[in-house]
């Protein structure tokens, strides 16, 4: 049992990752971003070729993802998205769903539907501590990816363009009058929704095998996790993944693996009965925090 709460801590940690990019843009923007998951997915294959071209260690690239998916997502947001915002969320689903479709598509084209997978020197060590065993690359993800978390919780309280993100989300129209340029505060936040989305594809390629339809997985537990943790919200978004990874490991065990996507959608309709705005969640739209 110790080793089922170890293993879904462990995913929960990477899974919160992989929500709070999907759940920022939701919350501020009020857009349903499908494209999230081809970002997922260009950020895994940015690590693995990097390791594969270069040797350069699957952590070390994660800046690079990170900065080449933060300057894909201030072009598509600026120069695509900021025209259509204003006209609805169907109207943002659809487009996002073609920029998924476009992407992933021009990833298949570009390096087929093969399985790729990261085998970096250590990937078959781990520290064992009270009959648990805890592979070190597991253990590097989940504390990199709570890093992660914690730093844009920091950013969002504490800077400028953070509190400016915050006025956006809560009232866009009050925000403008204030002196906030909402236009540049969506594309930025739409970049760095895109730069997390990287950071956790970084991760993911050195735990999963990676192919060009890899990130749809992860965007349905994304979705999850920001119903589930609430709405825009940071600390929610790291306890819905934790709540989920935990759900999903304990699953694996007592149902079969091949019902942990039946426990994330229970999960996600028992949160929606009980609690509409979510664990952590306001009942207004948009609360980021």
């Amino acid at each position: 049992m110790s080793q089922i709460l170890v293993n879904g801590l462990l995913t929960g940690g990477l899974y919160a990752l992989v929500a709070v990019g999907f759940s920022l843009v939701w919350g501020v923007m009020n857009v349903v971003n499908i494209a999230h998951a081809s970002y997922i997915m260009l950020g895994a294959y940015i690590t693995y070729w990097l390791f594969h071209l270069y040797g350069l260690d699957p952590f070390l690239s994660i800046p690079v993802s990170m900065a080449a998916l933060f300057l894909l997502g201030y072009a598509v947001g600026s120069l695509v998205l900021n025209r259509v915002v204003r006209f609805g969320l169907v109207m943002t689903l659809v487009l996002t769903f073609g920029i998924d479709m476009i992407l992933q598509n021009g990833a298949l084209l570009l390096w087929s539907a093969d399985y790729r997978s990261i085998t970096p020197a250590y990937a078959g060590q781990g520290l064992a501590a009270g009959g648990v065993m805890i592979p070190y690359v597991r253990l590097a993800v989940f504390v990199l990816a709570v890093l992660f978390v914690a730093l844009f919780s920091l950013f969002l309280s504490r800077t400028r363009m953070g509190n400016a993100i915050k006025a956006t989300a809560l009232n866009p129209f009050a925000a403008e009058l204030n002196g906030v340029r909402i236009q540049r505060v969506y594309a930025l936040t739409y970049a760095i929704g895109a730069a997390l989305a990287a950071a956790a594809g970084s991760m993911v390629s050195v735990v999963y095998t990676i192919h060009p339809q890899v990130g749809n997985v992860f965007l349905t537990r994304a979705f999850v996790i920001t119903v589930l943790g609430g709405l825009g919200s940071i600390p929610g978004a790291l306890l819905g993944g934790v709540i989920l990874g935990l759900a999903e490991s304990l699953a694996t065990v007592t149902v079969g693996i091949g019902w942990s996507e039946a426990i994330s959608f229970t999960l996600l309709v028992a949160i929606l009965i009980v609690r509409p705005q979510g664990l952590l969640g306001k009942r207004f739209f948009g609360g980021v925090g």
